[in-house]
């Protein structure tokens, strides 16, 4: 038997207690396709609750949607001017998780049910920074895909590149997040620690200063 999507948060709502139902409702939930349930996890970190919402499910195939999409945002510290961008005007902008290790990376998140990619991206970034599509110019070209392994199930991370257009323009952050910085490529590398992120920002910074 297979849930549709009322019958499924249905469930939850009955067998889980209302502090799980209710972030369990925040992560989505999308039913009905090839006999699995696949659970889009957004705000979930607690193993525990993982083997709740399977039991909830009755024992029906739960599988994590292990595919996040983002913006590596950068922007220029002398606005205005005419010249060519160098690598010592650029600064990026990299976000503090409030959960977890608190480690530090551009706006991302999980691709939700019917979403394409690029949509995601920029659904949050808005959500995470407070940061509109208005807010910033997309870097035509880049494209950076990122593969690794979390608890033991493979990931993909997929980042555009964008440039602010104004670099006064107000970060709102998320609860998800609780604190924000505009860094050079040097201190960006630094806080965002894993060699496939560094990776990233430095061929973001290459992609700019070499199209100039």
């Amino acid at each position: 038997m297979m849930f549709n999507t009322k019958e499924l948060r249905n469930l939850i709502a009955t067998q889980a207690s209302k502090s799980l139902s209710t972030k369990l409702m925040k992560g989505g939930i999308i039913a009905e396709r090839e006999d699995q349930i696949y659970f889009v996890h957004r705000f979930l970190t607690d193993v525990a609750l993982l083997e709740l919402l399977y039991h909830c499910l009755s024992k029906k195939i739960l599988i994590m949607a292990l595919r996040a999409c983002g913006l590596i945002i950068f922007r220029r510290v002398n606005q205005g001017h005419v010249s060519a961008i160098t690598k010592d005007e650029i600064e990026f902008l990299l976000l503090q998780t409030s959960y977890g290790e608190h480690h530090w990376t551009p706006p991302k998140g999980h691709v939700d049910p019917g979403e394409e990619d690029l949509q995601t991206a920029l659904r949050e970034t808005e959500e995470e920074a407070g940061l509109e599509k208005s807010h910033f110019s997309m870097v035509a070209g880049y494209r950076k895909e990122l593969n690794y392994v979390v608890r033991n199930k493979p990931k993909t991370v997929i980042y555009w590149l964008a440039e602010m257009k104004n670099d006064e323009t107000e970060i709102k952050l998320s609860k998800e997040h609780q604190a924000f910085r505009w860094l050079k490529l040097e201190e960006a590398c630094k806080l965002a620690g894993y060699p496939d992120m560094q990776e990233a920002l430095k061929e973001a910074q290459l992609f700019v200063t070499a199209s100039q």
